[in-house]
């Protein structure tokens, strides 16, 4: 009986050695996105990994809408589409603001000149959204059709958004937090949509 038992013997461990081989490989190999992927080369222009997939999919798990993307120009495209919607979010904050100096200014008979003033810049920094909003759109839109110089160039602009509404408004509390924001979206967006160029 000992016998009949050997031939099987080194079958069986030669099996249990490819099947141990195989499930170890398996559980070192992680399932890499496409949103991770774009992510990880962005260095270049100061956008770590970490930043970018937390401005591009704020959902960490791996069944999030924004890790289905299924390749670059996917990616690309969520990023302009996301600096777009936040740019208009933003600027919606900024009206608000505005709203709100104005009635300090009106209420506000001490200090109505500096108050004022504060208005003034606030007013300014919402002509720069009032236009940027529009050239986002475009920009998601060209995008999403592979267009990508001239929207680069776009992001590129409206990275400078919100420190021209710091200066301009002169007390950057006086702005919504939003605005801070869009200056991550913004970066990080650019950064995406500057890597489909190829010069």
């Amino acid at each position: 009986m000992a016998a009949a038992a050997s031939p099987m013997l080194p079958a069986l461990l030669l099996f249990l050695t490819a099947f141990a081989a195989a499930t170890a490989g398996a559980a070192e190999t992680t399932t890499t996105t496409a949103l991770d992927e774009t992510c990880a080369f962005l260095g270049g222009w100061y956008v770590t990994p970490e930043l970018c997939a937390s401005v591009l999919c704020s959902d960490a798990s791996a069944s999030a809408p924004c890790r289905a993307a299924r390749d670059a120009p996917a990616v690309a495209a969520l990023a302009a589409r996301l600096a777009a919607r936040n740019a208009t979010a933003t600027k919606g904050s900024v009206e608000a603001a505005l709203a709100a100096a104005r009635a300090r200014a009106a209420g506000n008979v001490t200090s109505a000149a500096g108050a004022a003033e504060v208005a003034r810049g606030i007013d300014s920094c919402l002509q720069l959204y009032a236009g940027v909003v529009p050239a986002l759109q475009w920009a998601a839109e060209s995008v999403a059709a592979g267009r990508y110089r001239g929207a680069r160039q776009v992001l590129d602009a409206a990275q400078y958004v919100p420190g021209g509404c710091e200066g301009m408004a002169g007390d950057a509390a006086a702005l919504p937090r939003e605005n801070s924001a869009f200056s991550y979206v913004a970066m990080v967006a650019h950064a995406v949509v500057a890597s489909m160029v190829r010069d």
